[in-house]
């Protein structure tokens, strides 16, 4: 989600000072406290990136079960080329 922002210039006598505010909606979703340190990285000309050194951790622990049988690298694909679809391999064969 993107959240148009305009860059603002105050010129004083001796210097110049450049301001980017920050949306109110996106400092409450990311948790920001008043006053806390962040870090500024040009990543290049079009990409500015924010970090925060000490951020609060995750309420959330995003982590599979050992024994899952989610793959991770299919990209959403079924089947493996390796297996024809006509064979299942969720239900066993019946016995003669």
């Amino acid at each position: 989600m993107a959240f148009p922002t305009k860059v603002q210039l105050i010129n004083r006598q001796a210097s110049q000072q450049w301001y980017i505010n920050f949306p109110s909606a996106l400092a409450q979703a990311m948790e920001f406290s008043p006053g806390e340190i962040v870090e500024w990285i040009v990543e290049n000309k079009s990409l500015l990136a924010l970090r925060r050194p000490h951020a609060p951790a995750p309420v959330l622990k995003k982590t599979l079960p050992a024994d899952s049988s989610i793959p991770l690298s299919n990209s959403g694909a079924t089947d493996s080329p390796s297996t024809p679809k006509s064979e299942s391999t969720s239900a066993p064969k019946p016995s003669r």
